[in-house]
């Protein structure tokens, strides 16, 4: 469906296009409206036929909520990850390589095998599940974190499996986007979910649609553009976050 509405742009001959995320499907789409005069700008999705993809630095989420989990741990410890479209998706994939990479140096922290897989739809009742089903294989010192390798919407199931099984004093949770229901989470205290590393959505898209503005005022862009991201650990940086990305006040 994503990739076949860019056939609808096309036919109406628009003067840009702004298209967000996307796989291979994409490519032919992104070529057509090229080959027709019609500038693309991605976001999140590098392609040889956009003009400029303007993006989070995905290179600093990953490494970032690396070094906070390690901290966390205090350098040790079990963990098991969720990591269900690192293949899929380019960003997804350099978030979890820049997170793994920096456990490298913390050689007395191991990752659990096999990896859990979420489901997009649905994803915080999915995780939930197999959240679930992880604990009951993992008895209480023998897991001590759960990390979400692209997002954070299966991480709200994760701390309700948490809760459920009372295991959310043993157990951290870690992930990546920040978006207004996960920091509400890690705003509560004593939250077992510990560190995160917000996007800020709204200056991506106001970026995108300034860097075609500047496109057809002849100005030269480059080819990509990296927005910065803000870490967040603890509740109080939750809160504060929070309201720094608009979306209100928490007590």
């Amino acid at each position: 469906m994503h990739a076949n509405n860019h056939d609808i742009l096309l036919s109406r001959k628009v003067d840009a296009v702004i298209s967000i995320l996307g796989d291979s499907a994409v490519e032919p789409k992104f070529k057509a409206l090229r080959d027709a005069g019609i500038p693309v700008f991605t976001v999140d999705h590098v392609s040889q036929y956009s003009v400029n993809n303007t993006t989070s630095d995905n290179y600093t989420l990953g490494s970032t909520i690396g070094r906070y989990m390690a901290d966390e741990l205090g350098g040790k410890g079990n963990v098991a990850v969720f990591n269900a479209f690192s293949s899929a998706l380019r960003i997804c994939g350099i978030r979890y390589d820049q997170w793994k990479y920096v456990l490298k140096d913390y050689p007395d922290i191991h990752i659990i095998q096999p990896e859990l897989a979420e489901q997009f739809a649905n994803s915080p009742e999915d995780a939930r599940k197999k959240t679930l089903e992880l604990l009951s294989q993992y008895p209480k010192g023998k897991l001590d974190a759960i990390h979400v390798a692209c997002w954070d919407q299966p991480a709200i199931g994760i701390v309700q499996a948490l809760e459920e099984t009372g295991r959310d004093k043993d157990v951290k949770v870690t992930a990546i986007d920040a978006g207004p229901e996960t920091l509400e989470i890690m705003a509560e205290p004593g939250s077992p979910f510990v560190a995160n590393v917000a996007q800020q959505p709204h200056l991506i898209g106001q970026t995108s649609a300034d860097n075609v503005a500047r496109y057809f005022a002849g100005q030269k862009l480059p080819v990509q553009t990296f927005i910065p991201v803000v870490p967040v650990k603890g509740p109080q940086e939750a809160k504060a976050v929070y309201k720094q990305l608009g979306y209100g006040e928490l007590q």
